[in-house]
C-alpha cells in the first residue's frame, strides 16, 4: 500500500485551508415524534404551587366588618369601665357611666346594621356546613355557638318587632332628637344588646365552619411551570 503523500507547505503569501467544521451531535428523536420548533415551550413541574387570590365574599366580609367594629366598641367599653368603677364594679358616677353604657348599646346596634339583612343566611349556610363536615374535622363547641347565634338572633327579631309597635304608639310629635323618642330608642338597644354580644363573641364561629368546609387541595401534582427552549435545541427537560 503506497504512503499517503504529505501536503505540501503552503507557499508564501497563500492563505491556509478552513479547517473542518465540526458536526453538531443531536440526538435521535423517538420514531414519530416531532422535533420541537425554535422557541417551542418545554413543561417542567414547578416546586411549589401558585397562589390563588381568594375569592371575595359580600355577606362574610359583613360578618368580619361587624366582628372587628363591636370588638373596637367593646374594648373601648372596658377601658371606660376600668376607669370610672371602684373596686367592686360600682361606679363613680351613676348618670355619666348609664350614658357611656347607652352609647356602647348604640354603636353595638348600628355596627349590626351591615350584617342584619345576610345574618339568616350566613346562619343557615354554616349550619348545613357542620352537618355535613366529618366528625374529626368538627370542633365540639361549634354545634352550641351556632345554637347560642341561633337564639340571638330570633330575640333580637322579636325585638325589632317590639320596637316597631313602640314606635307607632309614640306621640306625632315624638321625632328623633327628641327625649321621648330617644329614651324609648335607648331601651330598645339596651334590651337587644346582650344579644348583639352574643354575635359579637361567637360570630366567628361562621367563619371556622366555612373555612373546615372548604375542600383541601393536593399538593401531589404540581401544576407545571413553563420554559422557553433554546433555538435548535431538542433537549427534553425532566424532574
Amino acid at each position: 500500500m503506497p504512503c499517503a503523500r504529505r501536503p505540501a507547505p503552503p507557499s508564501a503569501g497563500s492563505r491556509p485551508p478552513p479547517r473542518p467544521r465540526r458536526r453538531r451531535h443531536v440526538r435521535a428523536l423517538p420514531c414519530g415524534a416531532d422535533r420541537p420548533a425554535v422557541g417551542r415551550r418545554i413543561f417542567r413541574p414547578s416546586l411549589k404551587e401558585p397562589a390563588i387570590p381568594p375569592t371575595p365574599d359580600p355577606l362574610r366580609s359583613s360578618l368580619d366588618r361587624f366582628l372587628r367594629e363591636s370588638r373596637t366598641i367593646h374594648d373601648a367599653w372596658n377601658t371606660y369601665s376600668d376607669e370610672n368603677t371602684d373596686l367592686d364594679g360600682w361606679p363613680h358616677d351613676t348618670h355619666a357611666y348609664g350614658l357611656r353604657a347607652a352609647q356602647r348599646d348604640r354603636e353595638t346596634a348600628k355596627a349590626f346594621e351591615t350584617l342584619r339583612d345576610s345574618a339568616q343566611h350566613l346562619l343557615t349556610t354554616a349550619e348545613k356546613q357542620l352537618a355535613g363536615l366529618p366528625a374529626r374535622a368538627v370542633q365540639q363547641r361549634w354545634a352550641w355557638q351556632l345554637g347560642t347565634l341561633r337564639g340571638a338572633l330570633e330575640q333580637l327579631d322579636a325585638l325589632g318587632e317590639e320596637w316597631l309597635a313602640t314606635r307607632d304608639r309614640l306621640p306625632a310629635d315624638a321625632k328623633p332628637g327628641t327625649p321621648l323618642f330617644d329614651d324609648a330608642l335607648a331601651e330598645h338597644h339596651g334590651e337587644a344588646w346582650s344579644y348583639l354580644d352574643d354575635w359579637a363573641t361567637h360570630g366567628n364561629v361562621i367563619r371556622e365552619i366555612h373555612t373546615a368546609a372548604q375542600p383541601t387541595r393536593s399538593t401531589s401534582s404540581p401544576a407545571p411551570a413553563t420554559v422557553l427552549a433554546a433555538p435548535g435545541r431538542t433537549t427534553t427537560v425532566r424532574r
